[in-house]
């Protein structure tokens, strides 16, 4: 199971959120695992709640309100509600100082307290999407991740059927490299996928007969993308002449690949002499681009024909 330190979210926002550690030093190596553990009535982050608690709690300005004119006893109370079992960090926004007592209260139980400079609902967004991304559940599938004309295409097939090659081809044509050969996809929410590339393989590309291309270094920064979400599965496959003759003209009915518990979109493009597989491939992107409008040129080719067969016409000579 994914897990994060407070160290490490503290470190990885800081400078993005205006963090300053007040107290709790000791809580830093506390964690937060992915949503699946969490208990229904529990989240990750949000404003301060009693009710259903958080396990990171957020004190903006209506919070830090409400508790300034409590009386003491009140006050002890209020605060102590927050301290759950499951609580590892407060972080207070828009630079309010933190009541004595929550911060006497963070040192003693070994929670991080935060105060940040920014408001509230920044923070809560923030938080959400980076928890997202690091507690996202993953795995790794072979092949080439791209960004063909802005949409997240994986690339897969048998070893040596051309995969790095085509991807070469498309970098040429202005498309960008994500990951060559293992791409570590992650589901960061509940119907999304999101690609990206192991840090010892970024910018690189193995081409056979050529050797191990720095992508960025021979095409430049632009043909480089850091991440990207899986949108499009194409799959390709070595068919002979035979085999290519058998294929069904008329697919009508898509096909999908479940990657995480995600259905993805899955095309098959047969690989034979004189085909141009990077013009499919972005053909296959665009067709798909057009399905998702609600666009289906082979089942209005097929209508079409119906059309014609039902009228008695002879449109097709």
């Amino acid at each position: 199971m994914r897990q994060v330190s407070i160290e490490r979210l503290y470190a990885d926002n800081r400078e993005k959120l205006g963090l300053s550690w007040r107290a709790g030093r000791q809580g830093g190596n506390r964690v937060l695992t992915g949503e699946q553990a969490l208990k229904p009535t529990m989240g990750q982050v949000g404003h301060m709640n009693f009710i259903h608690p958080f396990r990171v709690q957020i004190l903006g300005a209506a919070e830090i309100a409400w508790l300034a004119p409590l009386a003491p006893d009140a006050l002890k109370t209020a605060i102590d509600g927050l301290f759950t079992p499951e609580l590892v960090a407060i972080c207070v926004a828009n630079a309010e100082t933190p009541p004595p007592y929550l911060v006497e209260h963070c040192n003693a139980s070994h929670v991080a307290l935060f105060t940040s400079t920014q408001p509230s609902p920044h923070l809560v967004d923030v938080f959400r999407y980076y928890l997202a991304r690091v507690l996202a559940e993953s795995t790794t599938l072979h092949g080439v991740f791209l960004d063909v004309l802005e949409l997240g295409v994986l690339i897969t097939g048998a070893s040596a059927i051309g995969k790095s090659e085509l991807a070469l081809e498309l970098i040429s044509r202005g498309n960008g490299l994500i990951a060559d050969d293992i791409v570590e996809l992650y589901r960061i929410s509940p119907d999304t996928v999101e690609g990206r590339c192991p840090d010892v393989l970024k910018d690189f590309l193995e081409v056979r007969g050529i050797g191990v291309l720095n992508i960025r270094t021979i095409f430049g920064e632009t043909a480089i993308r850091p991440r990207k979400l899986l949108r499009l599965i194409v799959h390709l496959e070595d068919h002979s002449h035979e085999t290519f003759s058998e294929l069904d003209r008329l697919k009508v009915e898509a096909t999908f690949q479940e990657v995480l518990g995600v259905p993805v979109r899955r095309v098959v493009i047969p690989v034979a002499a004189g085909r141009n597989l990077a013009v499919l491939v972005e053909a296959a992107v665009r067709n798909f681009v057009l399905n998702q409008r609600g666009i289906d040129s082979t089942k209005e080719f097929i209508d079409r024909q119906q059309r014609l067969m039902e009228s008695g016409g002879d449109g097709v000579r």
